[in-house]
């Protein structure tokens, strides 16, 4: 096979073409095999060559999949196996624990802190999250315990604050319901969110219930009037946790 011409590229690579095959092989591969001192090969060195060039480019593809964030074993051998076989892959996945870019207690310490730092979920889902991404279910539950309980009260209390602030739509038992059912599909235990409920004051403001009361009425009065306008208006408010006293003093005040 006669090697006709080389092309310098970004990111350390050639353009090198073969029997009219084109082909980017990294520097590495061409120092390795002496390309530059040649301009014939046979098809076996070819294929070496070639195959040479994938295990350096499944290695090479990881470290940058690995320097935007840590990534488990499971993650890597997902990100590989649409483009490599499942030798090059773990001959990969080899090199990279033996380079340190992979190491599941660094990686399992990384994630839990992220978690408890800047993250939202709660012990049962970090739990579940770690182990989908293959770390071992008995270590995870090791680790993951040995965090202080006040730790995700905490999380929970600044949780609770902030839908609070941001509540624009509910009344209070409505806001309470959603909070308490956000808060378990985040993984925090149910003795958690009710010991942390049961302390928080959780409020709406008046703004809120005539803002509603408005919108349920521009909307209902094309379609109702009377008692049947008062009774739709006052169905689609108690729906969204307000009580007949808020619905009742809004009333006077708009009257």
């Amino acid at each position: 096979m006669k090697i006709e011409k080389y092309k310098k590229l970004k990111s350390n690579k050639y353009e090198v073409v073969i029997d009219d095959i084109k082909v980017k092989l990294y520097d590495d591969v061409i120092v390795k095999f002496q390309l530059l001192r040649k301009k014939e090969i046979s098809l076996e060195e070819f294929e070496e060559i070639t195959e040479y060039n994938d295990r350096l480019e499944a290695y090479y593809k990881s470290l940058r999949y690995i320097t935007k964030k840590l990534r488990s074993e499971k993650e890597i051998w997902k990100y590989l196996e649409k483009d490599y076989s499942k030798e090059i892959i773990k001959e990969t996945i080899d090199r990279l624990k033996k380079d340190g870019y992979l190491n599941e207690e660094i990686f399992l310490k990384s994630y839990i802190s992220d978690q408890i730092n800047f993250g939202s979920y709660g012990p049962n889902k970090v739990k579940d999250d770690l182990i989908k991404l293959g770390i071992n279910e008995g270590e995870v539950e090791e680790r993951v315990n040995q965090i202080d309980n006040d730790v995700w009260l905490d999380k929970i209390k600044k949780i609770i604050s902030r839908r609070v602030n941001t509540n624009r739509t509910y009344g209070v038992y409505k806001l309470k319901e959603k909070i308490i059912y956000d808060l378990s599909r985040m993984g925090f235990y149910k003795w958690m969110i009710e010991d942390v409920i049961d302390e928080c004051v959780i409020t709406t403001d008046d703004s809120i219930v005539k803002k509603e009361y408005m919108k349920a009425y521009n909307k209902l009065s094309k379609k109702f009037e009377g008692n049947d306008l008062d009774y739709q208006i006052k169905m689609k408010l108690y729906q969204k946790g307000f009580t007949i006293e808020e619905i009742e003093n809004i009333k006077k005040e708009l009257k």
